[in-house]
């Protein structure tokens, strides 16, 4: 069994993420839902939905929600879902080099695969010494 990833963004964010994971690797590792929100969503809505994938995704070894901007809708409504009796980490700052990370070390417990998604979104930042 394997922890289920429910990615929560702005708008299409979270779609073209997982298009771009399956250029890279076809075959997706984990099971992976998108929660879209669009800039007028009704919270209690994207709420519900989020608590339905979650759900899906929990196949006993917890969910991991991926998010693209701390302290935005996405991200507070994520975090407004500990109370469904789903084991949940989030972390935030989501970027491609993130979910393929996590994409890549499948096998990982929930705890640790927090810790490695945060790992692969900050080593995936480059700067320019030119």
């Amino acid at each position: 069994m394997n922890v289920g990833i429910l990615l929560m963004t702005h708008e299409a964010i979270g779609e073209a993420l997982i298009s771009a994971a399956h250029h890279v690797l076809p075959k997706l590792p984990l099971k992976l839902a998108v929660v879209t929100v669009p800039a007028q969503a009704n919270p209690d809505i994207i709420r519900s939905l989020a608590a339905h994938h979650l759900r899906e995704l929990d196949q006993g070894n917890g969910v991991l929600v991926l998010t693209d901007l701390y302290g935005a809708t996405p991200c507070n409504i994520g975090q407004s879902l500990s109370s469904l009796g789903v084991q949940l980490r989030y972390v935030s700052g989501l970027n491609l080099p993130m979910l393929l990370r996590v994409l890549n070390y499948a096998k990982k417990p929930l705890d640790e695969l927090a810790e490695i998604a945060a790992a692969g979104g900050r080593g995936g930042i480059f700067i320019d010494h030119a």
